[in-house]
């Protein structure tokens, strides 16, 4: 997993392979023109230079500029510049220079309306999770090169430390998405488990509980979607706990990882159910961002549960009509197998309560209801407290993570009652889906702050995004978050 090396420089300083002009759509020529001023400026008038987001134009400078290269970056309309629009810009640039690779210097402008620190922190966001590669199971050598080194020109202290904070979380970005887009007969649940046991350290503990242990602790939930496969499921435990913690938080972090979905008995149709691979992105989030938090050596404590099955279909599945008994004691009566998320994640919530967690956020690729509202740009988020809902809301609006907030009310819980049994898991009416999922989940997180994100639409992607995410497959959402979240609470 190689991490992109970072510094700063002045303007002309050294002998970059590439330099990086961002040009808004206000801007005829970039403010930092390195002595291409009259080329670009002809290219201007020529309509070929323009400032459209995400569109770029490469030049050879041929001697005139310290770089060989230059690539001009549009970030857009001035007035809509923000971070987005940045880290599209700074993946456009690296896609653009993708076989040539060796250094890039990024001139970053103070007269745009974001801070230099937050431009840094974008830049290298857009050029590490834009230059990512999806294609690590191909036979035959890729095309093009990677940028090894970014140079920010006109930075500080303050913008060398933000860009190298934002590198490190966004190298475990691509880390989940790796494991996101990894086959399903390559990762396993247990497959899972030994990537997330390969992380372990100092300050970060990593325990497995098979599937004899899961059922000796009751988690009736997670065993019955799990039975069915001869890859049986596992609890995945991490423990992250610095010598320099403060206060009393206790993160508590929950992620669902089903490695492999067809649904059960219920089964899913068969077009792109091989994107079912990506059903563990949020179990994938979680391992990944509390490892960031370790490597970044964030003083909170954090507790990660992550529950990882496969729901296929066998002589042993879990059937339509069951009632199963989650590890709270609560009975559910099961009206639909593919609604298997919840019940996974019902028994790591207890879990992470039993085991102290005075804060709990849950990740889920969880219903479809939740990519039809929303799209693949936005998570919706369910919160029982006010503070923590924000508290989420914050750093997800900081990391790039985008999340929405949805309501959860007492009158939604009738979607989940069942005649036979304390609840059911799924409705038989088309209304609210993400809500009756979220209602049901509520029933498990006991006393305390408790979040729940429903991360189906930005989780893996069928297609380019448009922005900085072109590659379908796992984004690695929710990583970023994660590492924001964590610092603002140690803070």
């Amino acid at each position: 997993m190689d991490e992109l090396e970072i510094g700063v420089s002045t303007p002309g300083e050294g002998s970059p392979d590439a330099l990086a002009l961002p040009l808004t759509a206000d801007d005829r020529t970039p403010p930092s023109a390195d002595g291409l001023a009259a080329q670009l400026r002809q290219l201007a008038e020529d309509g070929e230079l323009r400032g459209d987001l995400g569109r770029t134009v490469l030049l050879h400078t041929d001697g005139t500029s310290t770089a060989r290269r230059v690539v001009v970056a549009g970030l857009g309309k001035r007035a809509d510049v923000d971070a987005d629009a940045v880290r599209t810009a700074a993946a456009a640039a690296v896609r653009r220079l993708r076989d040539s690779g060796g250094t890039l210097a990024w001139t970053l402008d103070e007269s745009l309306p974001i801070p230099l620190e937050e431009q840094a922190r974008a830049v290298v966001e857009g050029a590490v999770l834009g230059g990512y590669n999806p294609a690590r199971w191909k036979t035959q050598e890729q095309d093009g090169k990677s940028i090894g080194k970014l140079l920010l020109v006109g930075g500080g202290d303050g913008v060398l430390d933000a860009a190298r904070r934002a590198a490190a979380v966004s190298k475990w970005v691509n880390w989940a998405r790796d494991l996101a887009n990894s086959p399903p007969n390559e990762l396993t649940p247990a497959g899972l488990a030994e990537r997330a046991a390969g992380l372990a350290g100092a300050n970060l503990r990593v325990e497995t509980l098979d599937p004899t242990q899961i059922d000796e602790l009751g988690m009736g939930a997670l065993s019955a979607v799990g039975r069915a496969s001869a890859n049986g499921p596992r609890l995945i435990v991490l423990r992250y706990e610095p010598p320099n913690a403060t206060g009393d938080v206790v993160l508590g972090l929950v992620g669902k990882a089903i490695t492999f979905d067809a649904g059960g008995i219920s089964l899913k149709p068969a077009l792109k159910m091989y994107d079912m691979k990506g059903d563990m992105a949020g179990g994938a989030a979680v391992i990944a961002g509390t490892a960031a938090a370790a490597e970044l050596q964030l003083p909170v404590r954090i507790l990660t549960v992550v529950a990882a099955a496969e729901n296929l279909v066998s002589g042993d599945s879990f059937r339509p009509g069951d009632i199963l008994r989650a590890a709270n004691g609560k009975t559910i009566e099961i009206t639909n197998t593919d609604a298997e998320g919840r019940l996974v994640l019902a028994d790591a919530l207890w879990f992470a309560r039993k085991e102290g967690a005075t804060h709990v956020l849950d990740f889920a690729t969880l219903t479809g209801a939740m990519e039809v509202a929303l799209g693949d740009l936005y998570a919706g988020l369910f919160a029982n407290d006010d503070a923590w809902r924000d508290d989420i809301l914050g750093a997800a609006q900081t990391s790039g993570d985008h999340t929405w907030p949805f309501p959860l009310h007492r009158r939604y819980r009738r979607y989940v009652d069942s005649a036979y049994a304390d609840m059911k898991n799924s409705s038989e009416l088309r209304q609210a889906g993400a809500v009756l999922a979220a209602e049901f989940l509520r029933e498990f997180s006991g006393d305390g702050p408790w979040a729940h994100i429903d991360m189906a639409g930005p989780g893996f992607l069928e297609r380019s995004r448009g922005d900085y995410y072109t590659q379908r497959g796992g984004t690695g959402y929710g990583v970023r978050l994660i590492a924001e979240l964590a610092q603002r609470l140690s803070a």
